[in-house]
């Protein structure tokens, strides 16, 4: 196979055609594609013009596929990193500046030398400058003020704002399934 494979991901939808997410998008690798068709657990909705063979049967590469059980969305998503950057848009909270997941960091609003807890109601994305000038004082002390209350996002609230976000590769035969205003590759 060119590449390995390695440029022929299959998009998976729940059993409702919607990606299961859009922030880090579900995809699988051919490989788990291929697997999960022959175990009868998904529908192929579209493929790819490559093939791969074994010595009894040829099947085209699935590119997008949808599950054959429902998987509901968890009520309440969990509390990581990831995650407050992803509610904060990847945005300092107090300067605006948009910067990538590695160049971001946790800020306790009332910091944790003072009581803080690490709670989605307490942790802003911050820029390594905002976190080291607002250091640990309390916002009014130093006058840094999130720009949007930190609070519980729903599942649904990080979706959307995942689909701000689209991945490098977007295949053509995606385009039914995925809702995004930029051009896709072919």
């Amino acid at each position: 196979m060119p590449d390995g494979g390695r440029h022929f991901p299959a998009l998976v939808l729940n059993a409702d055609f919607r990606p299961l997410s859009y922030f880090p998008l579900s995809v699988w690798s051919w490989q788990d594609a291929v697997k999960a068709v022959f175990l009868d657990r998904v529908s192929v909705l579209n493929e790819y013009d490559h093939e791969v063979r074994s010595p009894s049967i040829t099947m085209r590469l699935p590119s997008v596929i949808a599950l054959k059980d429902y998987i509901p969305a968890a009520r309440k998503p969990a509390f990581t990193r990831f995650n407050v950057f992803l509610r904060d848009a990847f945005s300092c909270q107090y300067c605006g500046d948009r910067r990538p997941a590695p160049d971001l960091t946790f800020d306790h609003v009332i910091p944790r030398c003072r009581g803080g807890r690490t709670t989605w109601e307490n942790v802003v994305a911050a820029c390594g400058v905002c976190n080291l000038h607002k250091g640990s004082r309390l916002p009014r002390e130093c006058h840094m003020f999130p720009r949007i209350a930190p609070r519980q996002p729903s599942t649904w609230e990080l979706q959307e704002n995942g689909r701000a976000f689209p991945p490098n590769y977007l295949h053509l035969s995606w385009r039914d399934y995925l809702y995004w205003d930029s051009e896709l590759e072919s």
